[in-house]
């Protein structure tokens, strides 16, 4: 049995999210989606709030068998933990590599048994970022093809005085 990962922020959760959840999903036997509590990062949204909404993402669209949990400590540790040994990471453009190259070699130094995978982004989520997204809705922008209404929702509640 081939346990997975997919740890980010995700703040907020968007359809990009959503659609790298599914494939990872198809690919292994079973995905943790983890939702990053560092309280080290300044959030929009509380780690609690994006739990929320990516369990309704998750259950809205049937996928199984995905578990959505927050973790507070380095996501290697939750993975062996879990005897999770994939992490998956989305990439969208070239300079996402660099990044995520650089932090899956970080992680091997604390677990060298975690492997990670990369996938690349469905090409209708190619720019499609969560700050991108934040920004929009403080503009007025029509965010409905990027996040649920229920994202929409809480996101215009934050952010529109």
């Amino acid at each position: 049995m081939i346990k997975a990962a997919f740890p980010g922020s995700f703040d907020p959760p968007t359809l990009g999210h959503l659609n790298l959840i599914k494939r990872a999903s198809g690919l292994f036997d079973s995905l943790d989606v983890i939702i990053a509590d560092n309280a080290q990062k300044k959030h929009l949204l509380t780690a609690d709030e994006r739990l929320s909404l990516m369990k309704g993402m998750v259950d809205q669209a049937g996928l199984s068998p995905v578990r959505i949990v927050k973790w507070d400590s380095l996501i290697v540790d939750y993975c062996r933990s879990q005897d999770i040994k994939v992490m998956v990471r989305g990439l969208r453009p070239l300079s996402d590599f660099g990044y995520e190259f650089e932090l899956s070699m970080i992680n091997k130094t604390f677990d060298s048994k975690v492997e990670t995978v990369f996938l690349p982004t469905d090409p209708k989520y190619f720019v499609l970022r969560a700050s991108s997204v934040r920004e929009l809705v403080i503009l007025g922008g029509d965010v409905s093809r990027m996040v649920t209404p229920e994202v929409e929702a809480l996101l215009k509640e934050k952010l529109i005085p």
